[in-house]
């Protein structure tokens, strides 16, 4: 599936120009990993790229993201006992929940 690129361009700030049902990022956001990888249907990507061309801070996140996918694919990871594995999602989950 061609991946069309994602406009960076300016828009108004999100509050003016972005009204969706409650939810609507959210759901968005659960399928970017999904979407970056190429491995959603043509519709549901056609759907997030309507999303994202009129919601700024998810565009911006999308482009955050991608950004870090191919850093990350160009650095291998370290090597993780069990231990310190299980202590890193420990710390990340408790970050997520902060916000």
């Amino acid at each position: 599936m061609a991946r069309r690129p994602i406009s960076t361009r300016r828009r108004l700030p999100a509050a003016k120009s972005h009204r969706h049902e409650a939810g609507r990022c959210l759901h968005i956001l659960r399928e970017l990993s999904a979407f970056i990888d190429d491995e959603l249907s043509h519709d549901i990507c056609g759907e997030i790229r309507q999303h994202l061309g009129a919601c700024p801070r998810c565009e911006e996140f999308v482009v955050s993201l991608r950004q870090t996918v191919a850093l990350c694919r160009k650095s291998p990871a370290p090597a993780l006992s069990s231990i310190e594995r299980a202590k890193m999602r420990e710390q990340i989950l408790t970050a997520a929940h902060m916000r």
